[in-house]
């Protein structure tokens, strides 16, 4: 019987450990972390906590969100959960009891506003980015760089560390490493 804690991120600007702190706070003996930017369902640490929790066990995440992308997800997974014998505690709403039919239609409901919320966010995403596409001077993606800079860039490494020439180029470090490869994979 082992009280196992998931935390996930998704967005860049997100902490894991907020979460985690939250998940230590609550019980949580093994924690398992990850961090994903966009939709992708591809979730090895939660697929390995999955494989892994079994009856007895506790899952606690901190919201519903972390746990699952959808109301079908979530649903899905909770009630194979369930059917495992397994307690799923999620620490903004309490300890999900599907066993009551009050227990299962508050479960929909929460899950039905966590997907409403996800949806809420991409829309005023492409909404900000739609509005962004108005504008004379809007670019998508990377800003180009002239190869003028580049050239001066690699003439510059050739007495100076990467660090110096991003700040003598303002260049970023990465970018003069990949265009250094570039380089070398030419020659």
């Amino acid at each position: 019987m082992t009280v196992y804690g998931y935390a996930r991120v998704s967005t860049v600007g997100q902490k894991l450990k907020v979460q985690e702190a939250a998940l230590h706070n609550a019980g949580c003996e093994v924690i398992y972390s990850e961090k994903f930017t966009g939709t992708t369902k591809e979730r090895p640490q939660f697929i390995e906590l999955i494989d892994k929790i079994g009856e007895g066990d506790t899952l606690v995440v901190t919201k519903l969100d972390r746990f699952a992308r959808s109301t079908k997800d979530a649903i899905e997974l909770v009630t194979e959960l369930y059917e495992r014998g397994v307690i799923v505690n999620v620490l903004n709403l309490g300890v999900i009891d599907r066993s009551t039919a009050a227990g299962k239609l508050m479960f929909n409901v929460f899950a039905a506003f966590a997907e409403f919320e996800r949806d809420m966010i991409v829309e005023r995403t492409q909404e900000g980015k739609a509005a962004a596409r108005q504008k004379a001077d809007f670019r998508e993606g990377r800003p180009t760089i002239a190869k003028a800079q580049i050239d001066t860039a690699m003439m510059l490494l050739k007495d100076n560390s990467i660090r110096k020439v991003a700040q003598m180029t303002g260049l970023s470090v990465s970018t003069i490493q990949r265009y250094k490869k570039k380089r070398e994979a030419a020659q």
